[in-house]
């Protein structure tokens, strides 16, 4: 069942205030409307088809079925290929044999190719007469070949995974970068409840944060007089490949210095990352085998 309430809401407007805006809207509405269009019989139509369509019936028409669409003939001797938001707005005397529902990107594409006979659609012509021209035709062919994007339904698991990244690579060195040792006391300060209080501002509603304060784990170390290095050791159920298991944030007191580093599990064992204030993020370099993790982070650091 085809319903253009809302086309045909638009159009009622747009004869009262034939505004731009108003325009606008019905050509939005159109690229998702199914519209009318009055054609002669398909030449390759069987005869109990045929029958059908006579009496008013509806007919479902093969892939291959071949129709000349009726055209209107302006004073200006050009024609213009008239579309109906209803049937309801094709006057009884203008009947003709036969009327097919099409969406309306390929009423537009069949003017596109045949523009040396018709070059113009309208929306209605015995009733508002809404003059669809070339320039706007060839806007809606290109916008019928836009890729549309494709919503994807994330599982609640992914959803998770995704907010783990989230938090990781975005949120929290976000944070630390913009408020630097403010920003560093305060989580330090706060440990669990702070990293949590970051999940939470990912998470809808509907899903509920499967971590507590005390799933985050925090140590402070000042490592030598100018440099402070704290872990985070962050919940590893079911870690995958970009996860991070851990993450070490170091301060240089004297150049008032901040480096971000976290340990991701790759495709095979884990590697060191660096996240950069820009949020760059890349692997620098694997995981010592021996565990001496912050020995790595601070060499790291030194380097820089």
């Amino acid at each position: 069942m085809i319903d253009n309430t809302e086309l045909e809401t638009l159009t009622a407007a747009f004869a009262k205030d034939r505004s731009k805006e108003n325009f606008v809207k019905i050509m939005e509405q159109l690229e998702k409307s199914t519209v009318f269009v009055p054609t002669l019989l398909p030449e390759n139509m069987s005869s109990e088809d045929l029958e059908k369509a006579k009496s008013g019936e509806e007919v479902q028409l093969t892939k291959d079925a071949k129709f000349t669409p009726c055209l209107l003939k302006k004073e200006s001797g050009e024609q213009a290929l008239p579309i109906f938001s209803s049937k309801s707005q094709v006057p009884a005397d203008k009947t003709s044999p036969a009327v097919l529902a099409m969406p309306f990107f390929t009423c537009v594409s069949m003017v596109m190719s045949n523009i040396d006979k018709v070059d113009t659609v309208v929306l209605n012509p015995f009733t508002q007469s809404i003059v669809i021209n070339r320039q706007v035709l060839e806007v809606a062919q290109k916008r019928s070949s836009m890729p549309t994007t494709k919503k994807v339904k994330l599982t609640e698991n992914q959803f998770h995974q995704l907010a783990h990244r989230r938090v990781s690579y975005e949120l929290l060195p976000v944070f630390l970068y913009e408020k630097t040792s403010e920003g560093l006391e305060q989580m330090q300060k706060e440990e669990g409840k702070f990293i949590l209080s970051l999940f939470t501002s990912v998470y809808p509603k509907e899903i509920k944060v499967p971590y507590s304060e005390d799933d985050f784990s925090f140590m402070t170390l000042n490592v030598t007089e100018d440099m402070q290095i704290t872990r985070i050791d962050m919940p590893d159920k079911e870690l995958i490949k970009g996860m991070c298991s851990r993450i070490y944030v170091a301060w240089k007191r004297d150049s008032e210095e901040m480096f971000y580093y976290t340990i991701e599990k790759e495709e095979e064992g884990s590697g060191i990352a660096r996240v950069y204030a820009d949020r760059k993020h890349e692997i620098v370099e694997p995981v010592p085998e021996n565990g001496a993790e912050i020995e790595a982070i601070m060499n790291l650091v030194l380097k820089n």
